[in-house]
């Protein structure tokens, strides 16, 4: 059987006021008694323990609040508009309503919204974030999850008129929020980096690639020329021509002076006499010497090469075709070779000047003073907030009390309720049995 609930006047003192508050109150109208206002002055004890109670929450929670603090550096982003720039605003200014169309098509783009996309970027922020190990900072799972808290805690704006770029992070560390701004231009500079398409980094580019292969050719032809010169012994071809024909010139000097003293010595001595058997033994070696520089007819069809030290002089043509061919084309490689690299240092110094550098206007420094939370402002709004809800719990009660208990949506409820305190009940019984031993007189 349910309890009539008296509705808050003179007959409960005890709990709203004493009797002579009760008896006052009598005296006031019934519209007055039943009025929010009313009820939330005279249940005002009520209503500042309640709002006490949410302040003393709200004051622990606020002081657990880890404190945050913001870094911000400015960029100021490159300038690579030139003359395009003035011809856009000259047909931005002439041509009205299709001026800004115009400047697109002649090249003035938005330098800042440019930079913005690329510090937005997933790329950037995958790197910010394995750099710093923000997933393990952030109690984060996954990637994406720990790409939402970063731009959560970044703001990245353009000022329209300066197009500077102020980026700001915050962050529970200091030093960690100085480190991401900081790490954002960083970043940035090198996504521009790889992402630079001008005319200098093609041109860099091909001449890199066409370096590598003329490299590779030079190395080809060094070797083949090394291989063909070591296997014949043609160092040199035409020095090699110049020594051999003044050796053998002299050699035939000497043996036409030995032919010309054994001639003589033949009209004073015999055959068997010591000096002319030793002249003719000098003529004989000298005949073979030039034999051996001069060649003969079998080393023109055999162009392997022989057993000498020294091809002879009739090979020395045949291979002086063949080694002039390998020397000038490694000549020719060794010369193409230079030019390019003269123009290969000469691109990447044209593209580091042409390579869009952000400027850092202010460095990220670390910052003195938290950003956030605000605990005097939270605490101001949390107790204007309990006092609301502290009246509002007061004035549902106090309906609740007036309700007739023969109300449907009354009785709905207390059945509810009672059915969830009976379900909740059982179920924490049934838990305390499972917990409790087993007795002599159970089986297990």
């Amino acid at each position: 059987m349910n309890r009539v609930e008296v509705p808050p006047t003179v007959d409960r003192p005890e709990k709203y006021g004493n009797s002579t508050q009760s008896a006052s109150l009598d005296s006031l109208p019934l519209a007055d008694r039943q009025s929010p206002i009313w009820l939330v002055w005279y249940n005002r004890a009520s209503v500042l323990r309640l709002a006490m109670w949410a302040m003393l929450l709200l004051t622990l929670v606020v002081i657990f609040i880890p404190n945050r603090y913001e870094a911000t550096t400015r960029v100021v982003p490159p300038d690579n508009s030139g003359n395009a720039a003035m011809l856009a605003g000259l047909a931005a200014r002439n041509l009205g309503a299709i001026g800004p169309l115009a400047g697109d098509l002649l090249g003035n783009k938005n330098q800042g919204a440019y930079y913005i996309s690329i510090l937005r970027s997933r790329t950037v922020l995958d790197r910010l974030i394995e750099r710093f190990q923000l997933q393990k900072v952030y109690w984060d799972r996954y990637m994406e999850t720990a790409r939402r808290d970063l731009v959560k805690f970044t703001s990245v704006e353009e000022d329209r008129k300066s197009g500077v770029i102020t980026i700001k992070v915050r962050d529970r560390s200091r030093q960690r929020a100085r480190d991401i701004a900081n790490g954002y231009v960083e970043e940035l500079n090198r996504v521009a980096a790889e992402l630079n398409m001008s005319a200098a980094h093609r041109e860099r580019v091909f001449i890199e690639q066409r370096l590598a292969t003329v490299k590779s050719e030079l190395d080809a032809s060094s070797r083949q020329f090394s291989e063909y010169a070591s296997k014949n012994t043609a160092i040199d071809i035409k020095e090699q021509a110049r020594a051999m024909v003044e050796a053998a010139a002299l050699l035939q000097g000497q043996l036409i002076a030995a032919q010309s003293e054994l001639q003589g010595l033949e009209q004073i001595y015999t055959e068997n006499n010591v000096r002319v058997r030793s002249l003719k033994s000098r003529i004989s070696e000298l005949e073979r010497q030039l034999q051996k520089l001069g060649g003969t007819e079998s080393d023109l069809a055999t162009p392997a090469p022989s057993k000498d030290i020294y091809p002879s002089i009739r090979k020395l043509p045949l291979l002086g075709v063949q080694w002039a061919d390998l020397y000038r084309r490694v000549k020719m490689q060794e010369t193409v070779f230079e030019l390019l690299t003269q123009q290969y240092e000469l691109a990447k110094v044209q593209e580091a000047k042409e390579l869009p550098t952000v400027r850092v206007l202010d460095p990220a420094d670390i910052p003195e003073r938290k950003s956030s939370p605000k605990r005097m402002l939270i605490l101001a709004l949390g107790a204007i907030m309990s006092l609301v809800v502290s009246s509002a719990f007061i004035l549902v009660r106090e309906y609740w009390n007036q309700l007739d208990p023969a109300d449907e949506r009354k009785a709905f409820l207390n059945e509810v309720s009672g059915t969830i305190a009976r379900t909740t009940r059982r179920l924490r019984l049934k838990a305390r049995a499972r917990k409790l031993p087993p007795t002599w007189g159970d089986k297990p």
